[in-house]
């Protein structure tokens, strides 16, 4: 084929499109916004239902797509303008410069070591902190360092330059400019991904304002060996391990606080999950989850839970928490919350309040804030709820309403990791397909 594709967006969905792609001998080029491609997959520390490392099987993946020679991987980058049609996209990218350059780094990571400044770091979820020269996460695909201009000394105040004298391969270049290119391409996958609600949202559950109530995200750093505290499940002031946690799903999904909030099993599983590895990483541990309903939708999803409920102990409640409050002078909290009375037969609801040392909120995962603004670029219609609009759900699932492209992942709709493999392999297929027809009509 004389003509590429262009995957946008580098979470595991963008990179089983783009080694599918690869592997049918398709040049293909995957943009990602972030320093590395990886995705919110690479701050799991365990998947359901195997309970599985996700590195472990995501890695290699990540470093087939910089090795393949078919597959160009464009970092730190997004894409601005998008003309043409099926078959002769024409595709302005622009790549932000790092200040580092990508083919001396090494990654090493010397220039780090003597950095003054000191910043909160994203991929841990703001626990620790990171330098103002940095590498996203340990194992990054590319193996390169970037500056934070905004909170570089150098920038900022014209001083300090120590990561370009520690530098032993001369990478560091403060003069690197934002760059424009255009790519030409025969079809475009759109894999944008996901972002968690802020449970800012719901300022009775207390999370900003009571130390001990976590996100998701900032519990699964918290267990993850590779995380800030190497593992070490920790409650605030006294760094004991807690006795007694709970999980709380679908914080802030109801219409009040947002239309674009959708119920999907992957929180349900991902609070099973969590009890589970609790129980498995730090012996028993008294473990609830809080849930309104239980979506347990997938093969071996519902088996999954009854195996929490009679190997591990875990309580499921059935309720709508009212509020969480604090008791300082134990460290503990309260959750007060209406439990729905099952067998009543009339819905109604009996007052009840659990105290714990832990609340982690499940929030909804939400489409990616960019999609309306890349919709435009694309010339593609996106839904009220901001996922990608489709023509025919059950006869054409991975196109958009724009011939050519193509969306998979969470771009689509709630998904699951297990969910977003099929997506993306068929989105790689349709897109293929596309440009074949194209080049068979023109032969």
């Amino acid at each position: 084929m004389t003509k590429g594709i262009l995957v946008i967006g580098g979470g595991i969905s963008g990179i089983q499109a783009t080694l599918d792609l690869a592997d049918s001998g398709i040049d293909t080029y995957l943009v990602e916004r972030a320093p590395s491609i990886g995705g919110h997959m690479t701050q799991l520390d365990k998947t359901f239902l195997t309970n599985l490392c996700p590195a472990c099987f995501l890695i290699p993946k990540m470093i087939s797509c910089l090795r393949r020679p078919n597959i160009e991987l464009i970092t730190h980058a997004e894409v601005i303008e998008v003309t043409g049609s099926k078959g002769d996209f024409k595709v302005k990218i622009l790549k932000h410069p790092r200040y580092v350059d990508e083919q001396k780094c090494v990654g090493c990571g010397i220039c780090v070591e003597k950095c003054p400044v000191k910043v909160p770091n994203e991929f841990e979820m703001g626990l620790i902190n990171r330098k103002a020269i940095y590498k996203q996460f340990l194992q990054a695909v590319p193996n390169v360092m970037t500056i934070d201009k905004d909170n570089c000394l150098y920038f900022r105040k014209n001083v300090c330059k120590v990561c370009d004298k520690r530098c032993p391969m001369g990478a560091i270049d403060y003069e690197q400019q934002p760059e424009e290119f255009e790519l030409h391409v025969g079809a475009i996958i759109v894999a944008t991904g996901y972002e968690q609600l802020d449970p800012r949202t719901r300022e009775e559950y207390g999370y900003g304002k009571y130390v001990n109530v976590k996100t998701a995200l900032e519990f699964e750093r918290l267990i993850c060996a590779s995380g800030p505290t190497e593992g070490e499940l920790q409650i605030e002031p006294d760094r004991r391990r807690p006795e007694k946690i709970a999980f709380v799903q679908f914080v802030g999904e109801t219409n009040e606080y947002g239309r674009e909030c959708y119920a999907s099993s992957a929180i349900c599983m991902n609070a099973t999950k969590y009890a589970i590895l609790v129980n498995d990483y730090y012996g028993h541990i008294d473990t609830h989850i809080f849930y309104k309903d239980m979506i347990a939708i997938g093969k071996g999803y519902q088996e999954y839970v009854d195996d929490a409920k009679k190997q591990y102990g875990v309580n499921y409640i059935q309720a709508i928490p009212i509020e969480i409050i604090e008791k300082p002078t134990e460290n503990k909290l309260i959750i007060k919350y209406h439990e729905i009375q099952s067998g009543t037969g009339n819905g109604t609801e009996k007052e009840n309040e659990l105290e714990v040392d832990l609340v982690v909120l499940l929030t909804p995962l939400i489409r990616s804030m960019t999609n309306e603004q890349l919709g435009d670029i694309l010339g593609v219609e996106v839904h009220e709820s901001g996922f990608f609009e489709i023509e025919d759900q059950l006869l054409t699932p991975v196109s958009t309403t724009k011939d050519g492209i193509f969306r998979t992942g969470y771009s689509e709709n709630p998904t699951d990791i297990s969910e977003m493999f099929i997506q993306a392999s068929a989105a790689a297929a349709k897109a293929a397909e596309a440009i074949a027809q194209i080049e068979a009509e023109g032969s």
